[in-house]
């Protein structure tokens, strides 16, 4: 329905969306997103922060209004790539984001923190229900287009997201071993379970530039980007180099100077994705 607020425990209407999930939550009422893309993975280790990030920059650098939402509780890195230590504020049930030097809205557990080196030591239950509630409670404004960096795996939490958050798509993150079909594979699975789209493959690591000679090397093997795209029947593709230049700007807080045109394609797929209804 075009004026479905996404909150079926307040609505008497039995509409397909009802009955295909009903635990999809509103967000904040004064929060109204155009468009949510999980970056997710069957595994940890292959660079969903990075992609997440680097998607967020190209989008805010077309003047879109962007939120990164960081969804791994446990593990919290945004923050800290974009150079911000300022702290989130609130009032009672409402949550304020943190913003980058570019104008990218944020939430991570480190934003709430009093340390960023203090850990989360919770629960499951616990730590799914602070990655849903960083949609439901923070007062994001309007947003164009909203990135959620997962956790790995298929567990807890991106149940959680999957099943309370309206979501475009998914960008699926992999690299290019010879396990990745199994580890595509199971982020395919479970979007295709959730009834939400894969809108990308992004093979991270894919190559290394010598700097000497311009030539490419496969350091972690053969690409298999096009071959895994084609076989899951995945829209876009982009392959992101090892490049110490990306990992240095991160580092130093730095990463919305990275040049973000290998994403293009995949990021223009995402432009393409279906707008949330309100």
């Amino acid at each position: 329905m075009a004026d479905c607020s996404h909150d079926c425990s307040a609505c008497a209407s039995n509409c397909g969306t009802r009955n295909k999930n009903s635990f999809i939550k509103a967000p904040h009422a004064k929060t109204y997103v155009h468009r949510v893309v999980a970056v997710a993975s069957g595994k940890g280790g292959v660079g969903k922060s990075l992609v997440a990030s680097l998607l967020a920059v190209r989008a805010r650098a077309m003047g879109l209004r962007v939120a990164l939402l960081d969804a791994d509780i446990t593990g919290p890195s945004i923050p800290k790539s974009f150079g911000v230590s300022a702290r989130a504020t609130g009032t009672d049930g409402e949550i304020y984001p943190v913003e980058t030097a570019g104008g990218i809205k944020l939430i991570s557990m480190n934003s709430l923190l009093e340390h960023d080196d203090d850990p989360v030591v919770w629960r499951g239950s616990l730590i799914a229900g602070a990655a849903v509630q960083f949609w439901t409670d923070v007062v994001w404004d309007e947003i164009d287009i909203m990135f959620i960096d997962m956790p790995p795996g298929t567990g807890d939490v991106p149940l959680s997201v999957f099943q309370s958050i309206p979501l475009s798509g998914i960008v699926v993150v992999a690299t290019p071993q010879d396990l990745v079909g199994m580890i595509v594979k199971k982020a395919v699975n479970m979007a295709s379970m959730m009834e939400v789209p894969v809108l990308g493959l992004v093979e991270n690591m894919s190559y290394f530039v010598c700097p000497s000679c311009g030539q490419r090397h496969e350091l972690f093997g053969k690409s298999r980007a096009e071959e895994l795209a084609a076989a899951f029947r995945i829209p876009s593709t982009a392959r992101l180099p090892v490049d110490p230049a990306v990992a240095r700007l991160a580092d130093e807080g730095r990463l919305e100077e990275a040049d973000t045109d290998a994403l293009a394609e995949v990021f223009a797929r995402i432009l393409a994705s279906r707008e949330i209804k309100r």
